[in-house]
């Protein structure tokens, strides 16, 4: 190992001691025990308007605010798997587990994607985040796809917000498909929870809407759940360099490097669910999401005097990003000529 690669690997020792000096590893019970009881209280609240409202269009209200909790449901479901919650894995993993059937989710599914993802971030080979059937996120892939996917590459820019009116619905196939697959691990468990979200789901839906109502406060729900969940983790690494087999980035500097910040206040922190300080989290992963803010300071300063660059822009601004790298890699497959037959 080379001068400069040891000392690159010390750089994040030296940041986590002061971190751990600061007590920001420290478990935040309270506010987690907090935030969950708040969370549980406004969803069976919902419910029980919904039941009070009966077979109305003024529905469509309440199918936007299941929208909204069924993301803050899952933001608690991301701390868990993370074990920001508390220390152990099985208290964290039950509160996952209870949370995914919640929102109608694979746990056990996201866990182990996630983990994927948070140890190569924005790796073209790596992480799952980056290979995507209906978007591309380099060059490289966009010249690998073939009929109406190729089509869907040259414009994606275009099509990325209407996309995410089905992230929610992609989000429950994938929860089902990965439980058929070789290996998953608790498998009756995360059946008997799915199965008991879509019963009750569905259930309370059609007993008290009729079908016309019914289905589409399904489907505004379930669209706009599909866009928040997407803008909540989009502007976190998209857009943000991209990196392949071979690369020499110390742990550090490939978290921060391949991660985006996004700068708001309270307002940002709740609606995000902590995940716009995307830097912090990824190079502390188990820490409480209220101590990430008091991090971010630290890690700055840090980030600044060893000259490794930190981005971070608002809200508005990092969609923009997002937008002008995916118009700019789907750019050579728009260049190319259509063939005259």
């Amino acid at each position: 190992m080379t001068s400069t690669q040891t000392r690159q690997g010390s750089d994040f020792a030296a940041l986590s001691h002061l971190v751990k000096e600061a007590g920001l590893l420290e478990r935040r019970r309270v506010y987690y025990a907090t935030k969950i009881f708040l969370n549980l209280l406004a969803f069976a609240g919902g419910w029980v308007a919904f039941a009070h409202l009966g077979d109305s269009w003024w529905q469509l209200f309440l199918a936007a605010f299941f929208a909204m909790m069924f993301t803050q449901l899952s933001f608690i479901g991301h701390d868990a798997g993370h074990k920001q919650i508390f220390r152990g894995r099985k208290a964290n993993d039950v509160t996952g587990f209870v949370h995914g059937g919640l929102t109608g989710l694979s746990y056990g599914w996201w866990l182990g994607t996630h983990n994927r993802h948070h140890a190569n971030p924005n790796h073209e080979d790596e992480d799952p985040d980056v290979n995507l059937a209906a978007l591309i996120f380099t060059k490289a892939q966009g010249a690998e796809r073939r009929g109406f996917l190729r089509w869907m590459a040259k414009y994606q820019a275009f099509l990325f917000f209407p996309l995410l009116l089905l992230e929610g619905l992609n989000l429950h196939v994938s929860s089902v498909t990965a439980i058929f697959q070789r290996g998953f691990k608790r498998r009756k468990l995360e059946s008997a929870l799915m199965l008991a979200h879509l019963a009750a789901y569905l259930t309370a839906v059609f007993v008290v809407l009729s079908p016309g109502v019914g289905f589409v406060f399904i489907a505004v729900h379930q669209c706009l759940w599909g866009v928040y969940m997407g803008c909540s983790f989009a502007p976190n690494h998209k857009g943000m360099p991209t990196l392949s087999a071979g690369h020499k980035l110390d742990f550090l500097r490939k978290q921060v490097l391949t991660s985006r910040n996004v700068r708001g206040g309270p307002v940002v922190d709740f609606a995000l669910g902590g995940l716009n300080y995307q830097i912090e989290h990824h190079l502390f992963p188990n820490m409480a999401r209220p101590n990430l803010k008091h991090a971010q300071v630290i890690v700055r300063e840090f980030c600044a005097k060893h000259g490794i660059d930190y981005a971070q822009c608002g809200w508005a601004a990092s969609y923009g990003y997002v937008l002008r790298h995916l118009h700019e890699v789907g750019a050579p497959l728009r260049a190319q000529p259509v063939a005259v037959r």
